[in-house]
């Protein structure tokens, strides 16, 4: 692998997890209020099946994705009968995987967040004519920024070293698919070891120094 191939793998994993995080925050947020707010039936299935992705191991997640969307997977086989498209072997896939393997911190920290809100504002909001949506943007979301903000770096985080799901939907192309990880990989397998330390001290750096914000931001939330 050479500099322009390593500058391609960090290209892709910013871009694979900023996409990520992007759906991660809409999704996560979206169900971490349903859940933080509502009483429901299979209100703590939904819970299991969101949180899942944290505990099992990621080529399990990627083997399910395969599974759902492979040519000729339960959802896939139809996509592909009607577009002729695949997401496999595209950075879309490690994107998706990403994503996946994300969302449960992502609607982890912010559960907690929204639940730390006091209801008593939230219940004045609706007293003053407020209606939910805008009690959420205007009341919860800023209350519980602070936490929503620590998830948003957990779950990039956690985007930018996805490595298990994305070789089992991605694979490892070269140009196209290799993100950080999967170059790494690539790198230790073919005796690379300089280029595969260089890779990891950055990696290494950069997840430190995320670590270091959501932590500072997760013990701020709880004195807001």
């Amino acid at each position: 692998m050479n500099m322009e191939s390593a500058l391609f793998s960090v290209r892709l994993s910013f871009q694979v997890a900023l996409v990520a995080t992007v759906f991660s925050i809409v999704f996560g947020c979206a169900f971490a209020y349903l859940i933080s707010r509502r009483s429901f039936a299979g209100r703590e299935a939904l819970d299991v099946l969101l949180t899942l992705p944290l505990v099992l191991p990621p080529t399990v997640t990627g083997y399910i994705l395969l599974v759902l969307l492979g040519i000729n997977g339960l959802l896939g086989k139809y996509i592909y009968a009607m577009t002729g498209y695949t997401i496999l072997f595209t950075w879309q896939a490690a994107a998706l995987c990403s994503f996946v393997v994300s969302l449960p911190l992502m609607y982890k920290t912010a559960r907690a967040a929204f639940e730390s809100v006091d209801t008593k504002l939230v219940q004045a909001s609706y007293t003053l004519g407020h209606s939910e949506l805008n009690t959420f943007f205007r009341v919860v979301l800023p209350l519980s920024r602070r936490g929503v903000i620590a998830g948003t770096i957990l779950a990039f985080a956690r985007a930018l070293g996805e490595f298990g799901a994305t070789l089992m939907l991605a694979g490892n192309i070269p140009g196209r698919t290799d993100t950080m990880p999967l170059a790494i990989y690539a790198d230790v397998a073919s005796g690379e070891w300089s280029r595969a330390w260089g890779l990891v001290a950055l990696f290494a750096l950069m997840s430190a120094v995320f670590l270091y914000a959501a932590n500072k931001l997760a013990g701020q939330q709880r004195w807001v």
